[in-house]
């Protein structure tokens, strides 16, 4: 009689030579005349595979011999997070803020770990930094697998858009998967790269963990992907000893009269849509994706949207807001500044008129090299941005944000500040959130800071 297999196949297990009457855990079904399930249950189905007497051909990741060229001591919250990780049988997420180290506790979790690792970043620029990071603390071959570039070692970064066709293949080479930003998870096509792995041990990183409605209503849960959370601090755990002290200052301008009018009009038609069809109470946190499916095929959901974008635009470009800027920069002009606008219209504008560079996602690799080092040097005093410096992206050193908007996301404003609050000297950091007044603006500003204080 020939002996039952199982095998890694295009990020499933595929069993061989196992009849359809056998009894087998609830995670298999039988599929094209063979027992098949999602290859991420390979850590709970070793011990019944090891009773049946089924021979394992799943793994082929390798143990590394590491040596830990980065001679820095991680700090007491990092081996903290570490030490939870493991205590976890190293699955879960580790939340940290922005500039508290997370990529030097995930370097340090691969070398416990001493075993092939694949790491997934949300965009190519993350995806150098990492192979940067990980070729000077190891010294050794690091692969890259992305749409210019496909070379696999048993150290890969790749991002999240190509994980899936690296794990597809590859999945099965990798012991250790590490989910950088882990807030991105939760997105339906994403999720499932973490269903095709066969990897046992799981990290996730992120300075903002996914609410509740980021994962429902078709996105996955990052905790039944990876594990649950097993260690986070906040910013103000580790202000004054890790973090820069920091303050936070909301600047309100008026709208002028023509705007006022504008945005008068503009929000009626939106709120009065929303309003009339409750739709905040029907759909909770989820009110607005409701508004967006809506005008898809509703006139009156698709002026309301309209209305909404129309409204948004004013507030960005507002006439207060670069009268506020024009003030704090020449304030702070022996400082250097990061700015984050809310689109990409209005930092060219202000790039225009300050003659400072702008970052945006249209900025190619070896412009963003050249403004990001100028700014380093001295060159450049300001930078300005719509979204690109949100998140992972190491930026030099600054110490004053400005924010022209209060309409950005509890997580786009932890990430901000944290792009100003890596700890050089004693010095303060500082943010500015600039926005208008009684507007949607200032209402979400308000409920957002309200949120913060009972976190």
């Amino acid at each position: 009689m020939t002996k039952s297999a199982v095998s890694f196949l295009g990020g499933t297990l595929v069993f061989y030579n196992l009849d359809q009457s056998a009894a087998v855990p609830p995670a298999l079904k039988w599929e094209k005349a063979r027992w098949r399930c999602e290859a991420c249950h390979y850590p709970t189905l070793q011990s019944w595979l090891r009773e049946q007497g089924i021979t394992d051909r799943v793994p082929r990741w390798e143990r590394l011999k590491l040596v830990l060229h980065d001679e820095r001591q991680p700090h007491d919250y990092q081996l903290a997070a570490l030490a939870a990780w493991e205590q976890a049988d190293r699955r879960g997420s580790i939340v940290l803020p922005t500039g508290a180290g997370k990529t030097f506790v995930a370097i340090h979790a691969i070398h416990r770990a001493a075993a092939s690792a694949v790491i997934v970043a949300p965009t190519i620029d993350l995806l150098h930094q990492w192979y940067s990071r990980l070729v000077n603390a190891f010294q050794t071959d690091i692969g890259v697998y992305y749409g210019g570039e496909k070379l696999v070692h048993p150290l890969t970064v790749t991002t999240y858009h190509s994980a899936g066709d690296l794990i597809a293949t590859y999945g099965n080479s990798f012991k250790l998967i590490i989910f950088d930003e882990v807030h991105h998870l939760p997105a339906p096509s994403w999720g499932e790269t973490a269903l095709m792995s066969p990897a046992p041990l799981r990290l996730g990183l992120t300075a903002t963990y996914p609410e509740d409605y980021e994962q429902t209503n078709g996105r996955w849960r990052v905790d039944e992907l990876i594990g649950p959370i097993v260690y986070s601090q906040r910013i103000d755990d580790l202000v004054g000893e890790r973090l820069a002290e920091y303050r936070t200052e909301r600047l309100r301008v008026d709208l002028t009269p023509d705007e006022q009018r504008q945005y008068d009009a503009d929000f009626a038609i939106y709120a009065g849509y929303f309003r009339t069809r409750q739709l905040q109470r029907t759909h909770g946190p989820r009110w607005l994706f409701e508004l967006m499916r809506r005008s898809a095929f509703e006139v009156e959901a698709r002026r309301a949207l309209l209305a909404r974008q129309r409204l948004l635009r004013l507030l960005a470009g507002c006439a207060g807001k670069f009268a506020a800027l024009d003030r704090l920069l020449r304030e702070y002009a022996h400082e250097r500044c990061l700015i984050f606008t809310e689109n990409n219209a209005v930092a060219y504008d202000i790039s225009r008129r300050h003659l400072i560079p702008a970052l945006t996602h249209e900025t190619k690799a070896a412009e963003r090299k050249h403004i990001l080092d100028g700014f380093q040097a001295g060159d450049y005093r300001a930078i300005v941005t719509s979204k690109v410096l949100n998140e992972g992206v190491d930026v030099p050193e600054a110490k004053v944000a400005i924010v022209l908007g209060g309409t950005s996301s509890a997580r786009e404003y932890i990430q901000r500040l944290g792009r100003v609050l890596r700890k050089v000297g004693n010095r303060q950091a500082v943010l500015f959130e600039v926005i208008a007044r009684d507007t949607v603006e200032e209402s979400k500003s308000r409920r957002r800071q309200q949120r913060q204080e009972t976190a």
